[in-house]
This record gives C-alpha cells, sequence and structure tokens, in this order.
C-alpha cells in the first residue's frame, strides 16, 4: 500500500451505497488522499456533492477531499465533460489511481478519460489491489471463460471501473474532514461542449433497486411465461432489483432496460435468483459476479444447475408461490 492520492469520479445516478463502497475500496489501496468527482442532477455546469451525500456523509465513508466546480461550457452530467474534468482533477491532486463505478456511464466516461491522459482503462474489474506500488485488477472474459488478472503500469494513472460488491468487505474509515479542489478552469473541448441533454427519463421496469447496484436480484427467463408479477412479487418481497433473460425482452414481457447478459448489464449482486433461466451463456457472462446464485428450473438438465449454489428442480409457478408463503411466515 502507498500515500498515492486516488480520485473516485461519480456518475449521474450513481448510487450512495455504490459510491461509498468505492471510497472505503480505496482506502484499502491508498494511505493517502481519496478524492470525490461528482456529477450532480441539479445544475449541469456543476460539480459539487453528489446525490444523497453531503460533506460530512463522504468525510464519515472516509472521503479526504471533495472536487467541485462550476463553467459555462459543458455539461457534467454527459461522460465526455466529465473526462475532461477529471482529466484536469487528476493533474491538480496528482492521482495515480482512478475508480469510476461500472455503470454504462462510468465506463464510457473511463474510455473517454484514457484518451485524456494517455493511459488505458479496464472495465468491470470485479478485484482490486495494491501491490506495492502497482495495482492489480480482476476481470472476467470472453462471456466468463477467462479470468484474468491486469497489473497496471507505474507510467501513467491507470483507470479501473469497478463492479457493484468487489470492495463490499473494506471497512469504512471515517477521515477529518474534507478538503475542497476548486477546478473551475477546467478545459472542456469543444466537441463535448457541443453535446446538450435535452431529457432524461428513468426508466421503471421494476419497484426495486438498480440493477447494476442492486445487493440482491431477482431474474426472470423463458420460463416464467411472461408472467412478471411473478417475479416482482419475489422481488419486492426481498427488496431486489428486476432483471430479465434477452429471450423475456424479446417476447416483449419487459422493458429492454431489464435485460442481463452479454447484450444487456453485468451484474454483481452478493444474491441472484433465476426463475426459470436455463442459463446460456449470453446470459451467464453477465453474472459471473454474483456471490451466491439461486436457480428455480424445471429442467434438471439445465446449464444453470452447473453454477448454481442451490438449485431447485421446479415449476417456478409452484416453487416460488411457496418460497414467499415461507418468507411471510417469518
Amino acid at each position: 500500500m502507498t500515500a498515492a492520492p486516488v480520485l473516485i469520479v461519480s456518475p449521474q445516478h450513481t448510487d450512495a451505497d455504490v459510491l461509498s463502497e468505492l471510497i472505503a475500496g480505496a482506502r484499502s489501496l491508498t494511505d493517502g488522499p481519496i478524492a470525490v468527482l461528482a456529477a450532480t442532477d441539479s445544475q449541469a455546469a456543476t460539480v459539487d456533492c453528489p446525490t444523497g451525500f453531503d460533506e460530512q456523509s463522504l468525510a464519515a465513508a472516509g472521503a479526504t477531499h471533495l472536487v467541485v466546480g462550476s463553467w459555462a461550457q459543458g455539461d457534467a452530467r454527459l461522460s465526455a465533460t466529465l473526462a475532461d474534468i477529471a482529466a484536469e482533477a487528476v493533474k491538480r491532486l496528482d492521482a495515480h489511481l482512478v475508480l469510476i463505478p461500472s455503470s454504462y456511464e462510468g465506463k464510457d466516461c473511463a474510455g473517454c478519460l484514457a484518451m485524456l491522459t494517455g493511459g488505458a482503462a479496464v472495465c468491470d474489474a470485479t478485484a482490486v489491489v495494491a501491490d506495492g506500488d502497482k495495482i492489480m485488477a480482476r476481470k472476467l472474459v470472453l462471456s466468463g471463460s477467462w479470468d484474468t488478472t491486469v497489473t497496471t503500469a507505474t507510467n501513467f494513472t491507470p483507470i479501473i471501473t469497478v463492479a457493484p460488491g468487489t470492495f463490499s468487505d473494506c471497512a469504512q474509515v471515517a477521515s477529518a474532514g474534507l478538503e475542497r479542489v476548486d477546478v473551475s478552469d477546467a478545459v472542456v473541448s469543444p466537441a463535448a461542449a457541443s453535446v446538450q441533454l435535452v431529457s432524461q427519463e428513468q426508466s421503471a421496469h421494476g419497484d426495486g433497486p438498480e440493477l447494476t447496484s442492486a445487493r440482491t436480484v431477482v431474474v426472470g427467463g423463458r420460463g416464467v411465461d411472461g408472467d412478471f408479477d411473478l417475479v416482482r412479487g419475489l422481488a419486492q418481497r426481498l427488496g431486489a432489483g428486476v432483471g430479465a433473460t434477452r429471450v423475456a425482452c424479446d417476447e416483449g414481457w419487459i422493458d429492454r432496460s431489464a435485460q442481463v447478459g452479454q447484450t444487456g448489464v453485468s451484474i454483481s449482486p452478493s444474491l441472484y435468483i433465476g426463475l426459470g433461466v436455463s442459463g446460456a451463456v449470453h446470459h451467464t457472462s453477465g453474472i459471473q459476479g454474483a456471490q451466491k446464485i439461486v436457480a428455480i428450473c424445471d429442467d434438471s438438465e439445465a446449464p444453470i444447475f452447473e453454477m448454481a449454489d442451490f438449485g431447485i428442480v421446479g415449476d417456478v409457478t409452484e416453487v416460488v408461490p411457496q418460497l414467499l408463503e415461507a418468507l411471510n411466515e417469518n
């Protein structure tokens, strides 16, 4: 472990629990400063405390610096603009590592930032550890068939997007308080400034938390036969996010934004529950980071059982009501 500064970039819509986990993870990698740069919902041309946080709560999570700024050009909610600001923050802080949540926005920002800093980005890391003055990041590739570890070079700042749950075992260590780092003089490129966010609307495919940050996820597959009320009922009882396989989305049973897998989102929950999910590789490649996998499927030969920690061979329309009944008794 070194005393090198770490910069955490928090795109818009980053969950507060995800940001807290990143700060705790950063503390496991350095004894030095931990700075947070966050795009906020309120003012397009301002960066300040992220949604759900104030300076006191950021310090309680372990952050030591808050990157702030306001400028006439660019919208910090957009990845290219946020990357321009982050590049200035890297210089100002002499940051030796940048951590970003592994959301679509986060990975987009990471790619832009890598170009600006002349470095490289590692996306969807499921483990990040310090090895002396180097950082080692672990990630799954080729639909989860290979588990790789990348060792960063020391001549540039590594940029790593981190999957939720990666630092779940890291304890929070409160800092003495936050020091502000003003980057109002950050230069926003004409290309980034030319893009405007006209409108945005969050898809409401489920009543639970966001898939990428949910600690429990319930996924419906072909086997639910269009009955996503069954999926949502279990998810609501568990406080879980609602996901789906590609087949379920193709059939129009649920919005495409709920798709989990190679052509959807990748998730790393503490608990994954698959209802009527067979376990095709294009789906399971998106759940490799799950800590515990529970599968309920009526096909005993389904590939999902090969990776499940607990499996039930049965009809989901019979098993899930029994499960809900048992949960309601406790």
